[in-house]
């Protein structure tokens, strides 16, 4: 609940409507302890007094009924037949949504088809319809507005329960002999709370509106017993020659609709688990900048180079260290491979050379991302959209999640090069066609009109590899994207990244958690821990003689061929939490070679060799001295 809060406050709009919410339902609950006068009396002497009148502090009405008191009895009766009408209809709803999205089939068919008929009204004249079949009265209005609300709550709720009764989980708890109703209590159920609450925290204004329209059209509340909407149609014959007498209820409408909607506002963000990271705004285009200390200069001439990178994640008063001052070069013609365990800051460090890092709450704190000796840490949007997808390319691990499902592989593969450069239909399609020629895609002039879905994992891989390409980068950063895919497929892509690499110069950054892949693919290796490069060096020399514990760990957890009996080591221990990062080395406490000294201090990433850097005041020299170890 505190975290809820937290998260609430930090919308401002959303905390102002809690307020104010908070100030009219504390006076609408002690309104019967008020020493306010009788809200249904009249006086016809003392007619429309105005506002600050002796003994009527907001005047009176047409019948010289105290205004201040009419207000805070009618606030108080709208109040409770709108929240009234939002539990109703969201249990009802949801019940109805539950049941369809559960069973589904004819089960779901026969209601949703009824829910459909009951939505193809417009509301507003189904609830008049009701009222006026059932009669004037606040409860027959309460029954109405509840009723036309149902089909909304029960199409939402729906939605969600189809894709949650197809979960494991729920495969689960069937297979362990749960019956229907317990899954639906135990299983379904507490995943759709969340959109429930969501869904009325954002209608209960509108059902307010509502009940006040019914009312102000004599359907809802009767005399004497009034609510804002009659007393707004009772003031508006008078709405010339005595305007206070509908202002009054008007703005107390106005006030409590506007309050609950910023307040569904930010309870929605609030619990939506994709914001609760503190990301509760549209990302900038470009990742926030906030550099700090001296930038480091470029050096050699190097097509990529990162000097000092630092990237952090602000979530509230946390601060994650995701990437700690990396150095990276990479050269023209030349693969290096960024390897390391999930969490290690490998693709936030991909994502942050071009300015990705979703802002909040990503933000770039130091070092330098030198492309052709020019920094691009900093530099404006224009420039960095310009140079994405063309000079620098990304290839990403999920192709099914990056391509557009919507569109033709053709289409899009033409809008990337269009984004950068006018290009002509008939030129773009023989390009896009000659680009799946490229990535060895058989029959290219056929599949270049088909759509993501029509295409096996592979293809969609190739795809967004030809997407790479459309424009002829000179770096590509391809992050991880072999991962999801069979052995056969994996090799075949990865030849052909390596024969692409050859023919074009293409310089690549390969991200990948996979040693095999490092051995087939890459000239160079970086191996990443805790958001920082421990080791960095030739692949054949890292590979056959590992200096750091941490990547002679990694290479001991990977199965060779024709070593059936060797035996397969585990890393012991977690790695380090980003934003409690240890003194010294952060691979202390699951190294077997730790000493104190490597709990203190800064350690630097030193020369092994020519060609050779390791993060180690104990580096392994070769592998028989670690096997001794």
């Amino acid at each position: 609940m505190s975290n809820f809060l937290r998260l609430l406050a930090r919308n401002k709009l959303a905390l102002g409507g809690l307020i104010v919410m908070g100030i009219v339902i504390f006076f609408a609950l002690i309104t019967p302890l008020l020493p306010l006068a009788d809200p249904n009396v009249t006086n016809t002497a003392d007619r429309f007094q105005p506002v600050f009148s002796e003994g009527a502090l907001l005047g009176t009405d047409h019948l010289g009924r105290d205004l201040l008191s009419r207000l805070m009895w009618g606030t108080r009766l709208s109040l409770a037949v709108g929240f009234a009408a939002a539990i109703i209809a969201a249990t009802i709803g949801a019940a109805i949504g539950i049941i369809a999205g559960y069973y589904g089939g004819r089960t779901d068919n026969i209601i949703m088809r009824g829910v459909d008929m009951l939505m193809a009204f417009p509301y507003i004249l189904l609830a008049l319809a009701i009222v006026a079949a059932l009669g004037p009265g606040l409860l027959n209005a309460l029954i109405a507005v509840a009723a036309v609300n149902i089909p909304f709550f029960a199409r939402n709720i729906r939605g969600i329960t189809v894709g949650i009764a197809n979960k494991e989980f729920v495969d689960a708890a069937r297979l362990a002999g749960k019956s229907d109703a317990s899954i639906i209590l135990s299983e379904v159920l507490p995943n759709v709370i969340p959109v429930i609450v969501i869904a009325m925290s954002t209608t209960i204004g509108w059902m307010i509106l509502e009940t006040a329209g019914l009312s102000f059209l004599g359907l809802g509340s009767q005399p004497p017993v009034a609510d804002l909407g009659s007393m707004l149609g009772e003031a508006r014959s008078a709405l010339i020659t005595n305007p206070h007498t509908s202002i009054v209820p008007g703005m107390m409408i106005l006030i409590i609709v506007m309050a609950i909607n910023l307040l569904g506002d930010g309870v929605r963000d609030a619990l939506d688990p994709r914001l609760k990271s503190g990301a509760l705004s549209r990302p900038m285009p470009a990742t926030r900048v906030d550099r700090k200390g001296p930038i480091p200069e470029a050096e050699g001439d190097d097509l990529l180079a990162l000097r000092g990178l630092e990237t952090q994640f602000h979530v509230k008063d946390r601060v994650y260290k995701a990437v700690g001052g990396v150095d990276l070069n990479v050269r023209p013609g030349e693969c290096l491979g960024l390897i390391g365990e999930s969490g290690s800051g490998k693709s936030v460090t991909a994502l942050s050379v071009m300015g990705l890092v979703a802002s909040p709450p990503g933000v770039i704190t130091g070092g330098a991302v030198y492309f052709e000796g020019e920094d691009l840490v900093g530099a404006p949007y224009s420039k960095l959209r310009r140079m994405r997808g063309k000079r620098v390319a990304y290839i990403f691990q999920d192709p099914l999640a990056t391509l557009h499902p919507l569109y033709t592989i053709g289409d899009q593969l033409i809008e990337a090069v269009s984004c950068h450069r006018p290009i002509g239909k008939s030129e773009g399609r023989a390009h896009a066609v000659e680009l799946l020629r490229q990535v060895r895609i058989p029959n290219a002039e056929k599949r270049v009109d088909s759509y993501p879905h029509e295409l096996s994992g592979g293809m969609r891989q190739r795809v967004g590899i030809a997407m790479a390409l459309a424009n002829d980068p000179e770096v590509i950063i391809a992050d991880e994207p072999t991962t999801a895919l069979d052995v056969t497929v994996q090799a075949q892509v990865l030849t052909l990244l390596d024969d692409l690499r050859r023919e074009k110069g293409l310089a690549i950054l390969f991200i990948t958690h996979d040693f095999g892949v490092v051995a087939q693919l890459c000239d160079r290796v970086a191996v990443m821990y805790a958001g920082r490069i421990v080791e960095q060096g030739p692949t054949d020399a890292i590979l056959n003689a590992p200096a750091h514990p941490y990547t002679s760990k990694l290479m001991a957890c990977v199965p060779e061929l024709g070593e059936g009996r060797r035996r397969l080591e585990a890393i012991p221990g977690l790695p380090p939490v980003v934003d409690k990062l240890p003194d010294g080395c952060a691979f202390a406490d699951r190294c077997h070679v730790a000493t104190d000294a490597c709990r203190r201090g800064e350690i630097p990433l030193d020369p092994l060799s020519d060609k050779r850097r390791v993060r180690c005041i104990h580096p392994v020299s070769d592998p028989a001295t670690e096997a001794a170890q």
